[in-house]
């Protein structure tokens, strides 16, 4: 049950057949009550047509008395007992609430006409429904005359019509009306089926896709989707892309991180085996180095944890001075001038603040080891890109070397302390979070590093 409660399926078709159903009442109805108001206008206008007849054939002898040749009828209705078509001329009393019947068509045969009493102004006509010979029902028009012989006597001509047959027809309409939308209502039915199964065709060609998916084989939806779904389809790939990139750096760092793991385990295999005498030492040396590489590998993967996510923003002005007041202690004996130029107050990275720190504490302490005398750092931000430039007037680095010094590990200076990895941290994360590094010869004459970054709005 509950399945079927939660079908869209089902949903789309018992609305759609609750609201046609709904409309076709509604028009059946509205249908059935215009042709009844039809059928009865016309037959209201056929007795008309029979009243003005009958009141051109009145005539009234000398004494007043009315006369109507029932040969000068030319309905011939008017002679058949029952045929459902009846006059009949009554005397009005002077107070006008009484009446006695004068004149009669023979189709009334030995009944008369009973109509209330009303008033009625001179030559007006009213209309009433009631009952006729044999008690059938009939609608009865009236119209009051007077005669020139007699102007005091008031006379009043009825005809009569029986409504049965006209009953009947509407009742036959109404059957033949309800039987055509209830055929209608079935076709529209099944219209309404066949658009809930083609318009619901694309979601299970997504699910055939994404069990595909499941079953490991295809890497992310196929297929051809109306524009409404595609979007959803496109969505849903970028994040199994996503997902697999997740994957894919996970294992890769795994393995950088094994290998990187490998060289000091070996060094201090070797030297226990060997019984070296700086044995602690060494422990605590390749400890470090451990270390430095393990930090490495976690801050990439807290960043490849936390990028695009939505919302993050952090103010490069804040970050860029604080890490300036932390290169100034830590470089304070070698006197170097710490330029700062943070550009806009309001520029911001879309990212976390301690990746931003990450990356650009470690280009400013690669710049301070080698500069001479002067450090610069600088923010601007264009087009949605954020680009943080460290400049330093050290002896830079050649052409040739540039693109070496970004591997992991890479030392251009063996004496120099570091582990290589800074530059290496750098680019990897800068690269995940869809920026880039790039090298060149700077203003002051050393190594210039320009970091792009994604620009918060």
């Amino acid at each position: 049950m509950k399945r079927w409660v939660g079908s869209l399926r089902v949903r789309l078709l018992l609305g759609t057949l609750t609201a046609l159903a709904l409309a076709l009442a509604l028009a059946g109805v509205a249908l059935g009550g215009l042709f009844r108001d039809h059928v009865m206008r016309q037959f209201e206008a056929s007795l008309t047509q029979q009243l003005d007849q009958l009141t051109a054939k009145l005539a009234f002898d000398v004494t007043g008395q009315p006369m109507i040749d029932p040969q000068s009828l030319t309905d011939p209705r008017w002679q058949r007992p029952f045929s459902g078509l009846y006059w009949q001329v009554d005397r009005v009393s002077a107070d006008g609430m009484s009446r006695i019947g004068e004149l009669r068509s023979r189709s009334l045969w030995d009944t008369s006409l009973s109509l209330d009493a009303d008033a009625l102004t001179e030559g007006g006509t009213h209309r009433h429904e009631g009952l006729g010979p044999r008690d059938a029902p009939v609608l009865m028009l009236e119209r009051t005359v007077r005669s020139g012989e007699a102007p005091g006597a008031q006379w009043r001509l009825i005809v009569a019509g029986d409504l049965q047959e006209t009953a009947q027809a509407i009742a036959r309409f109404r059957r033949v009306l309800a039987t055509s939308l209830l055929l209608l209502l079935g076709l529209l039915a099944l219209a309404a089926l066949a658009q809930v199964v083609v318009g619901l065709a694309p979601l299970r060609a997504m699910q055939r896709g994404l069990n595909d998916v499941r079953e490991g084989r295809t890497q992310r939806l196929q297929g051809h989707f109306p524009s409404e779904v595609q979007p959803l389809i496109d969505d849903f790939n970028q994040v199994l892309e996503a997902n697999a990139g997740v994957v894919a750096r996970a294992r890769t760092h795994a393995g950088n991180l094994a290998h990187a793991l490998k060289t000091p385990l070996a060094v201090m295999a070797q030297a226990a085996d060997a019984g070296a005498s700086d044995l602690p030492a060494l422990v605590r040396a390749q400890v470090e180095v451990s270390r430095k590489h393990i930090d490495a590998h976690l801050s990439r993967s807290r960043a490849a944890a936390s990028v695009r996510q939505p919302g993050q923003r952090t103010r490069v002005a804040p970050v860029l001075a604080g890490l300036l007041r932390v290169m100034e202690r830590v470089h304070a004996g070698r006197g170097l001038a710490l330029e700062l130029n943070p550009g806009d107050d309001a520029l911001a990275f879309a990212g976390e603040e301690q990746d931003l720190q990450e990356m650009v504490g470690n280009l400013l302490d690669n710049a301070c080891l080698w500069a001479r005398t002067t450090v610069r750092v600088g923010a601007s931000g264009e087009a949605g890109v954020l680009r943080v430039v460290v400049d330093d007037d050290g002896p830079g680095i050649s052409a040739e070397q540039r693109n070496a010094v970004l591997a992991r590990g890479a030392r251009l200076d063996e004496s120099a302390p570091g582990s290589g990895l800074g530059l290496a941290i750098v680019a990897d994360l800068a690269r995940l979070y869809g920026g880039d590094i790039a090298l060149d010869r700077g203003a002051l004459g050393g190594l210039c590093v320009r970091l792009s970054l994604p620009l918060a709005a």
